[in-house]
Parts: structure tokens; C-alpha cells; sequence
């Protein structure tokens, strides 16, 4: 009797432990979207994935977009954004850019780095920001002045682009910063656990649903994505 508790407990830990191994390894996943629902998905890379395969990528099925990191605070450009726009696109899959927003540099000086650099190729996906804490500055500002930056930055890509951009968030940012603010933009959200509940019911356009994919032609992990819509309204968005 003594042995069979034993062995109980530790072939739980045996079970835990693989589990983790499998999520640390992107071998699983929690969230597994009904293609029927969200036939369109995507990914969004940076510098970090290295060079990509991009024919092989858009190979995958469902796979139709890639958002691509761009710049960063005022004065940083991503070293692979012109590489992996360039053959991203000739790869067939449709294509944004994304900038990531920090708290320490004056917005407008952030949207003026991006636009510098942005493309104004046909049939581009809107512009995103990511705004998040985790890689940002230390200092954290008070939500009205964040909201107040945040819209100058929002304004002016839209008013050069002459598209609505999205924002990107994960759920603690869109709760810190987004909630109850009169910034009505499509929303990408950020949910690796389950399928994302914005409060009020608002909608979201895309989500991330796992941030340890693996994708045929790309060697690391990568962002999975999924827009919140049918391939109609994706052409058109």
C-alpha cells in the first residue's frame, strides 16, 4: 500500500513536469482556434527570428499575413524590417509593420521614426503599435498622459497613412492604459491562455494566441496570430 501511494504522487510529477517541458518547448499549446471561425492567421516577427524562409512560411496553411517589426522608441529601426517586408510580400503574404511604442521617448518623435521608414506599398495591412510593459521603460506614466502620448502617435501615422492604425496589447496594458479611454481603434490583444473578453464586449481584430509557435521556415519561436473575421473581410480590412 505504501508503494502504490507513492508512485501516484510521483507519476503526477512525471505528467507536470512534461506538460511544462512541452509548453517551454512549443511541442503544445493552450489555445487552439476554430479555423471555422478565424480561417485567416498570421505571424509577427522581429530581428529575433533570424532569417526567415518566407516561400516556406506562406506555405503553412491558414497562415496569410505577417506583421513585422519595424522600430522602436525615436530612433531605433529593426535590422531585418526591410528584408523580411521585402520577402515577406513576394512570398504572397499580406504585410504590416509595427512599432514599438516606450514611455521614455516623446511620441511624435516616435511616429515620425516610423513613418520614415515605412513603406507605402499597395494593399498593406494598418500600421500597429505595441504597447506593453515587459521591455519598455522603467518609468511607468500616469494613464491620462500615457492616453494623451499614445494619440499623437495614433493621429499622426493615420494622418499620413490615411488608415486607422491597430493597437497591440497584452491584457494587462489594454486594462492599465486602454480601459475606458475614448481611443477607438481595432484592437490586437494579447491572450495565450484562452480565447480573449474585452470588457463592454468590445470586439478585438486580432489575437495573439500563442507566443511559442512553431511554424515551417522559421528556426525559433514566433507570435501566432488570428483576425477576428471571415477571408472577405480580411481582403478588406
Amino acid at each position: 500500500m505504501k508503494t502504490r501511494w507513492l508512485v501516484l504522487p510521483l507519476g503526477a510529477m512525471v505528467v507536470l513536469g512534461l506538460g511544462g517541458l512541452g509548453l517551454a518547448r512549443g511541442w503544445w499549446r493552450l489555445n487552439h482556434p476554430d479555423v471555422s471561425r478565424f480561417p485567416v492567421w498570421g505571424v509577427d516577427v522581429s530581428h529575433h527570428q533570424g532569417r526567415i524562409d518566407w516561400p516556406t512560411v506562406a506555405g503553412e496553411p491558414h497562415l496569410a499575413f505577417a506583421y513585422v517589426k519595424a522600430t522602436e522608441g525615436g530612433d531605433w529601426t529593426d535590422p531585418r524590417f526591410e528584408e523580411n517586408w521585402r520577402e515577406a510580400r513576394r512570398a504572397g503574404l499580406r504585410v504590416g509593420a509595427y512599432h514599438f511604442f516606450t514611455f521614455c521617448r516623446p511620441p511624435l518623435d516616435q511616429a515620425r521614426h516610423f513613418l520614415s521608414i515605412l513603406p507605402r506599398d499597395a494593399g498593406m495591412l494598418p500600421p500597429a503599435v505595441d504597447l506593453e510593459f515587459g521591455g519598455n521603460c522603467d518609468r511607468t506614466p500616469e494613464t491620462r498622459s500615457l492616453q494623451r502620448d499614445l494619440a499623437v502617435w495614433l493621429h499622426a501615422v493615420e494622418d499620413a497613412i490615411g488608415s486607422r492604425p491597430v493597437i497591440y496589447v497584452t491584457g494587462e496594458a489594454h486594462d492599465a492604459f486602454l480601459a475606458g479611454s475614448d481611443l477607438v481603434y481595432p484592437i490586437w490583444i494579447r491572450d495565450i491562455w484562452a480565447e480573449p473578453r474585452l470588457p463592454d464586449g468590445a470586439r478585438w481584430a486580432f489575437w495573439q494566441f500563442a507566443n511559442r509557435g512553431r511554424v515551417r521556415g522559421i528556426n525559433t519561436f514566433v507570435d501566432l496570430n488570428a483576425f477576428a473575421g471571415s477571408r472577405e473581410s480580411f481582403a478588406q480590412f
